[in-house]
This record gives structure tokens, sequence and C-alpha cells, in this order.
């Protein structure tokens, strides 16, 4: 790749782009605190570890790894004062988490605000308006972003800026791998314009100022239907399984199924999860012929596995639906097959449906490996259940560990290297296209597929192996919702 006026020549462009206390029938969060240590929330240790005892409550009951962990074994503190020895040792909360966290997990977090958290979890954020990825060229410093999409209504689409744009400044700094995320945290900020032709990165004289402006995102992005070849192909661009919108998906699945489609392509390339709920109705409305059958099993830790499957076996099945959350009745359209695009973006809920679907329906996957991620999670509160009601009024932290994995009804789970598509195609920041557009060309690469046309060169779909580019990150990493899978409340135990 070359940088036009800034960068040195280099080759060219691609895209690698709480004790959990139980007898023998029960499980009870409650059992060590009084009717009024509930209702005042304490659990009467000290307040200056309050925060300190609530991570560590929560942890050691329903971490799906507490077994990896030897400080969240039952019986690891041989009393009391021992263990609040351990939880005032560390200099925050943070540190305590960050101490208690299963070294293999890349996704559980601890937040200080979770009012912040829920609103994420609805949709609700701010936004300057891009959603970009960060690039860097091998063996150099050379760093810079790209567009994926911008959304409408935001300060980045009122400047004109589209899919495709470069950047490599913020507010005139050059970025860096190292100073990127800060760069772009900032709630205002200014963005220098380029634009990638031939592999090389033109920058241009032009500068544009970003606002984080309060903003809901409607996950469904793009829907619509194609008529091509004697078939009608509906096309969704979903980018997050946002609970809030789920009367949404479903209408535009009644439009598609008004439309009489006949095929169907899933774009899931950007969409890194979210609400299990609302991936299992998205897998309902693709079909509706399974209603009843098991989408999806989870798998817990041995005191919460060992506990669910005696007391209550069903609440760990989740099974094909036939009504979304509010009752409404699913728009279903009986595919047997269908295709989706998928990127290293690709995560959690997002790759729930195809291992859901996949025992079910032939599924043509197209792009590239996905995250690999395969376990769920819940918002635990500072409370004797660790649910909403009776929370510590004295802090907002909140813990979102994972809490149990998923396992399709073939038993296939722990995909941890991704899920691995049919047809590799990995984006080229030369010929990004328009999404939504049938020469697009990872949506050419399903229409293509379904109307029997010609693919493209082998060599053309695995778009150079040996390029030098990297991806280092991409919008919202650092937030709440990054590559999330979540289910609504800890589960009741009697």
């Amino acid at each position: 790749m070359q940088l036009i006026k800034k960068w040195i020549p280099v080759i060219i462009l691609g895209f690698l782009l709480a004790s959990c206390e139980k007898d023998e029938e029960s499980l009870n969060t409650n059992s060590n605190f009084t009717e009024e240590q509930q209702n005042e929330n304490t659990s009467g240790v000290d307040p200056a570890i309050a925060i300190e005892d609530f991570i560590y409550r929560g942890l050691n009951d329903i971490y799906l790894y507490k077994a990896e962990v030897p400080e969240l074994t039952d019986n690891y503190f041989s009393n009391d004062n021992e263990k609040y020895d351990f939880l005032a040792g560390h200099n925050s909360p943070e540190k305590l988490f960050n101490a208690l966290k299963y070294e293999d997990d890349r996704f559980s977090f601890l937040t200080d605000n979770y009012s912040d958290l829920e609103n994420s979890f609805q949709g609700i954020s701010g936004s300057t308006g891009i959603k970009y990825g960060i690039g860097q060229i091998s063996g150099t410093n050379n760093v810079f972003g790209y567009l994926r999409y911008v959304l409408p209504g935001t300060s980045a689409a009122e400047a004109g800026l589209t899919r495709g744009t470069v950047f490599t400044e913020v507010n005139g700094t050059q970025l860096t791998s190292s100073n990127f995320n800060n760069l772009l945290n900032a709630d205002s900020f200014t963005i220098n314009i380029g634009k990638i032709e031939d592999n090389r990165i033109y920058m241009t004289e032009k500068t544009v100022t970003l606002t984080d402006d309060p903003y809901t995102s409607n996950p469904i992005l793009l829907a619509k239907t194609f008529e091509m070849g004697g078939k009608k192909i509906g096309y969704l661009m979903y980018t997050s399984f946002i609970s809030d919108f789920d009367d949404e998906l479903n209408t535009a699945f009644g439009d598609f199924k008004a439309n009489g489609i006949t095929d169907f392509i899933l774009d899931l390339r950007y969409n890194g999860g979210g609400s299990v709920v609302s991936a299992i109705d998205l897998a309902s409305m693709i079909t509706g012929q399974f209603e009843g059958k098991v989408f999806m099993k989870e798998q817990w830790n041995q005191d919460y596995q060992s506990y669910l499957e005696r007391q209550d076996p069903e609440s760990i099945i989740n099974r094909f639906d036939s009504k979304i959350r509010n009752g409404a009745t699913i728009n279903s359209l009986n595919l047997n097959k269908i295709y989706v695009l998928t990127s290293p973006s690709s995560a959690s809920a997002s790759e729930l449906v195809i291992n859901g679907l996949d025992p079910y329906i032939d599924i043509i996957q197209i792009g590239t490996n996905t995250v690999g991620k395969f376990q769920a999670s819940v918002t635990l509160y500072d409370s004797p259940n660790f649910k909403k009601q009776n929370v510590n009024p004295n802090h907002k932290y909140a813990v979102q560990p994972l809490v149990f994995k998923s396992i399709n009804s073939a038993g296939r789970t722990d995909y941890v290297n991704g899920l691995a598509p049919d047809i590799e195609y990995r984006e080229d920041l030369n010929n990004l296209g328009m999404l939504g557009d049938e020469n697009e060309p990872l949506l050419q690469l399903a229409l293509n597929d379904i109307l029997g046309r010609a693919q493209r060169s082998q060599e053309l779909l695995s778009n150079g192996k040996g390029d030098k580019f990297m991806l280092l990150g991409e919008s919202g990493m650092k937030g709440f919702n990054f590559q999330e899978m979540y289910i609504d409340e800890v589960p009741e135990l009697q």
C-alpha cells in the first residue's frame, strides 16, 4: 500500500481483516441474609469493601468458569476474615475483578455505571455516526481508519461521509496502534478525509468534525427484496440483537413474507451479538416449521447445572418459538436454506443463530471465520439475589460475567476459532461497494450462488492471503455491547 502525502510505499491492501450457598435440594443466594439485611441491601461487611464483596459473591455464585479460579472455590478461605483480607488487598474493584476472572475469559466485564450498560442493551448511547475499522500495515506504524457504514441522522451522515471513507488523523494527531481508542472516544473530534484507489490511500485537505450526540440505533440497517432470475430474494442487514427492536424485526419479516420471497440472505458481517431471546426469535422467523424443537441448550457451572437439571430441566433448553417477547405472533418464512454473510466482527448471538439453525436447515456461510464466542452473560446487581430489585443504592457497579455456554441440538459448542465460511471472502478496501447494492462483493457472491451464476476465481475469493494489512480494532470495541450475548436476568432459584 502507499499513502499519498504522508506514508511510505508498502504493498497491497487486503482484509485479514457469592459463595454459592446450597443444600441437597436447592441453591439459595439469599440464605446468608436476614429479611432486614435484604431490605437494606447490605451483607454486614465493612462498607469499605462492600463493592468487592459483591463482586466476589457474584462470581463465586454464578460464574461459568468458577471451577477454573482457585480463589472462587467455596472452601478456599478458612473463614470470613481471611476472605475479607483478600478482598481488601486489592486497590480497586476493577483490580479484584481482573484477579478473579479466568485467564482465558475474553468477554466478562465490570462496570461502575449499570445505567449506561442498560441503555446500551436498548440501543441507546451517544454516537458520532461512524462505524469503522482500524487497520495497520504490517511492519510499519501506519494506522488508518475506514468507514464500514454511517448511521442515518447523525453528524457523520450530515457531513456526507460514506462507506469506504478513510482517515489517518484525529484532531490533527496521527493514528497509532496505541492511541486510536482514546482519540476516537472523545465526545467530539475532527478527522481528515481520504480514499483508497488502486491499493493506495489518497488523503485530501478536507476535515470533518463529528459530535457524539444521543442516539438510539435501529439494528435493521437494510431490509429489501430483489427480484432476479425468476426469484424473490430477501436481504436483511442486521447489526445488533437489540431486544427493543424485536417488533421492527418481526415487521421486516412480515414484509418478506408478503413479498413471497423464495431465498434469503442474512447479513451479519458487522453484528457483534446481543440478546439471546432476540436470536431465538430471529431463527424462528427464518424457519417456523420447527416450533418447539430444541434450538440451543445451556451449560452452566457445576453448581447451577446440577440444580437446574434436577429442579427445572426445561429452563436450560431454548426452543424455537412462535411469539416475540411482546406476545405478537412471529412472521415465519419456513425456509430450508439461507445465506449468511460473516466477517471477523460477527460474534456471539450472530454465531448462536448460525449454530442453532445448522442442524435443521442448509446454511451457506460467505465471508470469513466469525469471532468464536459461544458463551452468554447476565447482569449482576449488588442485591441479595443479584437482581435489580433492592439494589444497593450506594454505588452503581454491576458485573457482566459469562454464565453459560450454548450447545446446539447436535451437541456443537466450543467453536473457539469461530464458524468457518463455505465461500471465503475478505472485504477488499479497494472495492467495498455500497451495502445493499447487488454488486456489493459479499452480497454478489450470495446472489451468484442463488442464481447459479459463475463465481469469481478462488484467488479472488481468498483475496490475497499474503497481504500485509491487519485489523487492529473497530468502533464499539470498548463499549458494553461489544461481542455480547446476554440473557435478561439471573434465573429464579427456590
